[in-house]
């Protein structure tokens, strides 16, 4: 099963990344497993924006047209899937300083599965209400922060202070592609939506 990795990171967490070293499934695993889970923010980012609304503070609630939400879905779901390959890319140029030679499929891998928690927030997207979203968002980066700690020493085979500094470097690119990543969206949002 393409996801059934899923449950694992979140019951059980240091043992599933020991399952996920010793698997190795390849990269059509992994490709499939980022392709489905960018699904949800995508699905969730059209159907907020066109049926539900959103609601910033006071007043009315914003609406996007059907094309505005397909373009911002299609959009978010492309961006969110190359995200994680230069994450992945990231992952892999970086191990050099660790001694770690991991393989492409394994720092996607991690990339993958770090980022299922802060994608599964987009769940959070049947209620938009502002607070709530950042709250679910808070928890959902939390969380994937804390799958990068346990699982980079796990699947690099370094040791786990290697691992906390080198985890420290991956979440810092991390942060940064997500910064970029809401930042540009804002700006092409800007010039191309005009909600309703």
């Amino acid at each position: 099963m393409i996801l059934n990795h899923l449950w694992g990171i979140y019951t059980h967490p240091k043992e599933e990344w020991h399952v996920i070293e010793r698997r190795h499934e390849g990269f059509k695993f992994s490709l499939s497993h980022i392709l489905i889970i960018s699904l949800i923010p995508a699905l969730m980012a059209y159907f907020s924006a066109v049926y539900f609304g959103w609601s910033i503070g006071v007043g009315d609630r914003i609406h996007l047209t059907h094309n505005e939400g397909l373009i911002l879905g299609i959009g978010l779901y492309f961006g969110l899937a190359i995200g994680v390959f230069a994450l992945a890319y990231m992952i892999q140029w970086m191990s050099k300083t660790f001694d770690s030679n991991p393989t492409f499929t394994q720092a996607l891998e991690i990339s993958a599965y770090a980022a299922t928690p802060l994608f599964m927030v987009a769940l959070a997207g049947f209620y938009p209400e502002l607070w709530f979203i950042m709250l679910v968002g808070l928890a959902g980066i939390s969380y994937s922060v804390y799958l990068l700690y346990t699982g980079v020493p796990i699947v690099m085979k370094i040791p786990e202070e290697e691992g906390f500094v080198y985890a420290s470097s991956v979440v810092t690119v991390g942060l940064i592609f997500l910064v970029v990543m809401m930042v540009g969206s804002v700006i092409v949002g800007s010039w191309i939506f005009h909600p309703i």
